[in-house]
Formats: C-alpha cells, sequence, structure tokens
C-alpha cells in the first residue's frame, strides 16, 4: 500500500507507532522551537525530497504545524503517480531545491525544477513551491544517528527525514513571514501551474 512508511518497519501503519522511537520528531532539532508567531495556513502539506535512487516524503499536521515523515518511493516514472496519491487532499506540495553553499545551482537542482514542473502539470490546481533543501540530509542523518540509528539503518529513512527536516523548515518560515514558503512552480510561460 502506498501509505505504509518506508516499508522497513514491518507494521504497515501509517500511525507514530509504526516508526521506532529513534525517529520520532521529538530527536529533531527543528522541532523543538515551534512557537506561535503568524498563523499558518490550515491544511496538509506535503515534501519531497528528490534524489536519484530514492523520493523521500513527508508530511504535515492538518493545522500545519509538525512535520513527519512518511514514506520513501523508488525514483523513476511510478514516482510522480505514487505521489499524485499521496498529495490527494494537500494543500501544496514542497519539492526541495538542492543548491551548493554558495546557493549557486548544479545539476541536482535542474534536475529538481523539471522534476516539481512535471510535478505541478500532474497536480494541478494543487500548487508546487520549491524551497531551499541546504543541509537537510546532514539534518536528518545527524538525528538519526542521535536516535541510535547505524548507517545502514539510517540509508533505508533518511530520505523520507529530510523531507521532514525541508516542510518543518518551510512551516516555521510560513510561521515567521506569514507568506507561503520558497517559489511558486511555474509553466513554461510564467502562469502559475
Amino acid at each position: 500500500m502506498l501509505l505504509r512508511p518506508l516499508g522497513v518497519f514491518g507494521s504497515g501503519s501509517r500511525s507514530d507507532r509504526a516508526w521506532p522511537a529513534t525517529t520520532r520528531m521529538a530527536h529533531w532539532p527543528v522541532a523543538s522551537h515551534i512557537h506561535a508567531a503568524a498563523p499558518v495556513r490550515a491544511g496538509v502539506r506535503l515534501a519531497v525530497d528528490v534524489g536519484s535512487v530514492r523520493v523521500g516524503v513527508a508530511r504535515s499536521d492538518p493545522g500545519g504545524v509538525l512535520a513527519s515523515p512518511l514514506t520513501v518511493l523508488r525514483s523513476g516514472a511510478g514516482a510522480k503517480d505514487e505521489l499524485a496519491t499521496l498529495a490527494a487532499g494537500a494543500i501544496e506540495v514542497i519539492v526541495g531545491l538542492p543548491t551548493s553553499l554558495s546557493g549557486r545551482e548544479g545539476p541536482a537542482a535542474a534536475g529538481a525544477r523539471s522534476f516539481a514542473a512535471d510535478l505541478a502539470e500532474r497536480l494541478a490546481p494543487t500548487p508546487v513551491r520549491l524551497v531551499d533543501e541546504r543541509f537537510t540530509t546532514t539534518q536528518a542523518h545527524d538525528a538519526l544517528r542521535r536516535g541510535g540509528k547505524d548507517s545502514r539503518a539510517r540509508r533505508q529513512v533518511v530520505d523520507a527525514a529530510a523531507a521532514a527536516v525541508l516542510l518543518q523548515a518551510a512551516l516555521d518560515a510560513e510561521r515567521a513571514t506569514g507568506r507561503p514558503p520558497g517559489q511558486l512552480v511555474t509553466r513554461t510561460g510564467g502562469t502559475p501551474a
């Protein structure tokens, strides 16, 4: 089933119980500073960490307060179909934009932009936004390591954890600014997707 968390924990449940205690958000530094500021739009959001082998997916609660890892998909033609199913009912989808420390975009960023444009066409009218994802994978690895995961176990879940770090950062940015995060993905002609 598409909604099973990663499929590596055996239970198949979407609940937090399916995730070992070591991967729950309490261990993640980005979730520890949630505070009340500007209101966040209500509704579930999805975040996507696009990789050449795997696509990590995270989901927020309906209040837009907390992001949690959802699943990891195998990259390829079927990933966008599965994402379309997972995004049903979401108010937006956040796609991570990998940039260098200097902010420059390389081949990975071009791939993420292309992926986001294809996804925006598929999900229209649900908005797709690109958000800078620098350090999300590093933060996810650190949190999983602190939670007791060895490198082999981290490899299985780090993409979904990185998507959760990305989504939490996007939620926090919206809370801080009162505006949706990142840049809206547009069609070739410049109109919103």
